[in-house]
């Protein structure tokens, strides 16, 4: 298989073009791997700390490098590009103190002398793929707490951000000892010799391979977690600031093209919010600044690649269009956020995730008829609710079936302390990020001490 990684906003721009490795070279990262794991679980807190934090430390001296790589690989907006390397640093910080917090906690026994121990220990080698769209961000948060716990890590990136995994594996491996960080790049077949050697795996991108990658590290036993995308609503109550809503909403279809697994696909007006909300998101989206992502200012630039601009083209034919629907002419993948309404409820904007900046706007009666809306979906990732009333906010808190709802804010926006996931299709396995992620890269033991002989 012949690697090919192309710039979206100017195609004919290669930044890499190599020869897959195959899945001997996956295979024999993780023994590798294996072999040098040992070492850097016994390196004790201190060690593992201040490695972390020199990979921090590297992140933030080449962030404008680094921008400017993700800009360029993937077609993220410039702002967006520089938001992701400032997290990526913060994310790295954040997990170097990980290593000198408590991994259990000591109980008194039953009866008699002794002691209880509780004590969380590295799985071993975390086998890391993930996808093209937060090529720093989301190997990080992968990356950064398993090695924490004491995990080496073997990485397998998607093909289209080879050339970011490529630079941010050697900001990491300056940082680690020899083998502890291993970047195997490739597609399926690396992917799945991967799942294959490791001894827990997390997996971050489509809903088909996730589900193939959950079914063979379940076979095998091992820890797996899987976020597998969303098909997010936002909701719009009759009382909220509809300015302030749109722009919200506008931001989160059209943002980075809608290529987030957060992007809100799905708009419901519920009751009389319907003609304002209609009258200011088509607005909002009209005023979405479309173009080169390497310009300041640009919010919404090219598709990954042809074929995705493809799919999301067809995805808003034969829908009354009330912004955008349109495909600029020129180079590079773009399209134009678009708002689609009278959509049928099996019309596949509201089954899939088209990943890309549009949206179908729907209608509800009330409250209860948004959420049974929301809930409608196969996913359940992240919903965003805007309300001035506190109780219809918690209203909706309560019922709806997603992993995250974010109220009177954009669907978009993570905050990597806390857990990240969703419910249903989007995710299978444990919550990523903050606590969640240091729990997920270990298995908890629990140790009884009794003496020799009792005095």
């Amino acid at each position: 298989m012949t690697l090919i990684s192309r710039n979206p906003a100017d195609p004919d721009d290669v930044l890499v073009r190599l020869t897959a490795p195959g899945a001997f070279a996956a295979a024999d990262a993780v023994e590798r791997a294996r072999t040098a794991q040992a070492a850097w679980a016994d390196a004790g807190a201190a060690a593992r700390s201040a490695a972390l934090g020199a990979v921090a430390d590297a992140v933030d001296a080449a962030a404008a490098e680094l921008a400017a790589l993700a800009v360029r690989e993937v077609g993220k907006p410039l702002a967006e590009a520089r938001a992701e390397v400032a997290r990526t640093a913060a994310i790295w910080r954040y997990y170097a103190q990980a290593p000198y917090a408590p991994t259990g906690a000591v109980h008194e026994t039953a009866a008699g002398p002794g002691l209880l121990l509780t004590r969380r220990r590295p799985h071993g080698v975390a086998g890391l793929i993930t996808p093209w769209n937060f090529p720093f961000a989301i190997p990080t948060w992968k990356a950064a707490p398993a090695l924490a716990a004491g995990n080496a890590v073997v990485l397998k990136p998607a093909p289209e951000a080879t050339a970011c995994a490529q630079r941010l594996a050697e900001l990491v491996e300056q940082a680690l000892p020899d083998g502890v960080f291993t970047l195997v790049p490739g597609g399926a077949t690396e992917g799945g010799a991967l799942v294959s050697a490791a001894d827990v795996v997390s997996f971050t991108g489509s809903s088909g391979v996730g589900r193939s990658v959950v079914r063979s590290a379940t076979a095998r036993g091992i820890p797996v977690q899987a976020e597998m995308g969303g098909l997010n609503a936002a909701l719009v109550l009759p009382d909220a600031d509809f300015g302030l809503a749109a722009a919200h909403i506008a931001a989160s279809i059209a943002g980075y093209a809608g290529q987030k697994c957060t992007a809100t696909s799905r708009v419901i007006a519920v009751g009389a919010a319907l003609d304002p909300l209609r009258e200011a998101l088509t607005e909002a989206l009209r005023a979405v600044p479309v173009g080169d992502p390497a310009a300041d200012g640009t919010v919404c630039g090219p598709l990954i690649t042809e074929n995705a601009r493809a799919e999301v083209a067809s995805a808003w034919r034969d829908l009354p269009v009330l912004a955008g629907g349109s495909v600029p002419d020129g180079p590079g993948w773009y399209a134009a956020p678009t708002l689609v309404e009278k959509v049928a409820p099996g019309h596949r904007l509201l089954r899939e995730e088209v990943f890309g900046p549009v949206a179908a706007l729907l209608t509800a009666g009330d409250l209860d008829h948004a959420v049974r809306l929301t809930n409608a979906a196969r996913y359940g990732l992240v919903t965003s609710v805007h309300t001035a009333d506190l109780s219809a906010a918690l209203h909706g808190l309560d019922r709806l079936d997603t992993g995250m709802v974010r109220v009177n804010a954009p669907s978009t926006g993570v905050d990597f302390h806390l857990p990240f996931g969703g419910s249903k299709a989007s995710s299978f396995g444990p919550r990523e990020q903050g606590q969640a992620a240091l729990d997920f890269y270990t298995s908890s033991r629990t140790y009884t001490l009794s003496p020799a002989r009792v005095l």
